[in-house]
């Protein structure tokens, strides 16, 4: 089977999106161009009902063909590493049952197997979880009521860094924010490895305004074929760039 690569949004809010298009309709397009977009939902140390705006990260999920979580402030590094993970298993048992259909016939999924062929099959999703190449973009809401909770999302990600670096394949992570200056997105960390430097540019985020979540999702979709075609610009030049970071 072709090693491939995952492309992730990791999108982390604590809010119903208050502009722009229906953020759910464009996960959907995103989904359709190979892009999973997943979702987690920051509650407040002192919320004990789900508030109404956290109803969207579930219905962007299910657009985006991620996973979804609400979370309180103290366990989002762990829920972040789980939901990047999980997303991963999901997308590939998703690819794995597609290239059965194509075996045995449009009727059969992994779930018809039996329990031996079964378990041989989620080993063979386990191994390319470690091996494929992973790709995620992560979309940070600073609109005002994020302020506060910055400092924990940026230990989240270092540590979602940290935790996958073990894997054979090569990670990929890149962050914008969102509302932007200008634009509906602000680059925060270019396409990296490694998410350790960020300690030094997530003081300097400032929180405030609106949250245009749909553009947001769209515009951060497009930073994904933006960089291939850069990369394959660079290695024109130089055949070698791509592996002298490694």
């Amino acid at each position: 089977m072709k090693k491939g690569t995952l492309k992730q949004i990791l999108l982390i809010t604590d809010g119903c999106s208050n502009k722009g298009e229906d953020p759910a309709a464009t996960a959907a397009i995103a989904y359709q161009q190979g892009i999973t977009v997943n979702v987690i939902g920051i509650l407040d140390d002192d919320q004990t009902e789900e508030p109404e705006g956290l109803h969207e990260v579930e219905d962007i999920a299910l657009s985006g063909g991620g996973v979804s979580q609400l979370v309180y402030k103290q366990s989002l590094s762990q829920t972040v590493q789980m939901v990047t993970k999980q997303a991963m298993t999901q997308t590939l048992q998703g690819f794995v049952n597609q290239e059965l259909k194509q075996i045995l016939g449009p009727k059969q999924s992994m779930e018809d197997l039996d329990p031996e062929k079964r378990g041989e099959i989620m080993e063979v999703v386990e191994d390319l979880g470690e091996t494929c190449d992973l790709e995620v973009l992560v979309l940070v809401d600073t609109s005002a009521s994020m302020h506060d909770k910055l400092p924990t999302v940026k230990e989240a990600l270092i540590d979602l860094s940290i935790s996958l670096n073990a894997r054979i394949g090569r990670n990929r992570f890149c962050i914008y924010s969102f509302p932007g200056k200008r634009k509906d997105i602000q680059k925060v960390f270019d396409w990296s490895p490694k998410l350790d430097a960020i300690s030094s540019i997530f003081p300097k985020l400032t929180s405030g305004g609106i949250t245009p979540t749909g553009p947001a999702i769209r515009e951060a979709m497009y930073q994904f074929g933006k960089k291939s075609l850069l990369r394959s610009l660079r290695d024109e030049d130089e055949p070698n760039v791509e592996e002298a970071g490694y």
